[in-house]
């Protein structure tokens, strides 16, 4: 009855936490990356048609519709990889990523072609473009202000320092005077702050 109730209601029933929706997306990326590897489908349909497979284990006592949402959607998403294809989802498609700086920043998977949003100044003396699916999908990036707005979209971090690092520098350097606006952004060293006072 209880497998009934989320069938009709369908799957924004339950709580679908950010790590849910997370490994959602990773587990589709993989699959279209490594399409013989037999990685479980986390579409809605196949989700919706294999409940009592994934789900009902992780439900619990459900007496109302509201109790869905206490399932842990992630964890029951987890448990239908077997170990191998969990340490091998962790390699093809982190969770996050370590950039120069020393921040790490999380990669968002939910597009065709995964995202990593960072500050400029922390990607300071990183001349290629990270990667994700064993060395073999360069991320796009989303190079950010110093207030978090995107000033760039690139996969070729090379390319963009060379050709548009010096127009966004002319153009931000006023505007956010505080920051780190090195001539040669291929050795100087990345940071996640602003310049200390009076310099």
């Amino acid at each position: 009855a209880a497998l009934q109730g989320v069938a009709e209601l369908g799957l924004n029933c339950l709580h679908w936490s950010d790590e849910a929706v997370a490994l959602r997306a990773r587990a589709a990326f993989v699959r279209r990356l490594d399409p013989e590897g037999a990685w479980p489908d986390f579409g809605d349909g196949a989700l919706l048609e294999t409940l009592k497979d994934w789900l009902l284990p992780f439900l619990g006592n459900v007496s109302r519709a509201s109790d869905f949402a206490r399932a842990d959607v992630h964890q029951a998403l987890k448990a239908q990889l077997t170990w191998e294809q969990s340490k091998r989802l962790d390699q093809l498609a982190p969770v996050a990523l370590d950039v120069p700086s020393g921040s790490t920043i999380r990669i968002d998977y939910a597009g065709e072609v995964p995202v990593l949003a960072v500050r400029l100044q922390e990607m300071f003396g990183l001349t290629e473009t990270p990667t994700v699916g064993g060395g073999r999908v360069p991320v796009l990036l989303h190079l950010l202000s110093p207030a978090r707005r995107p000033v760039q979209v690139t996969r070729d971090l090379k390319s963009f320092w060379a050709n548009g690092y010096p127009l966004v520098k002319k153009d931000l350097k006023g505007r956010y005077p505080k920051h780190h606006w090195p001539d040669d952004p291929w050795t100087a060293q990345a940071t996640a702050r602003a310049k200390p006072r009076g310099t």
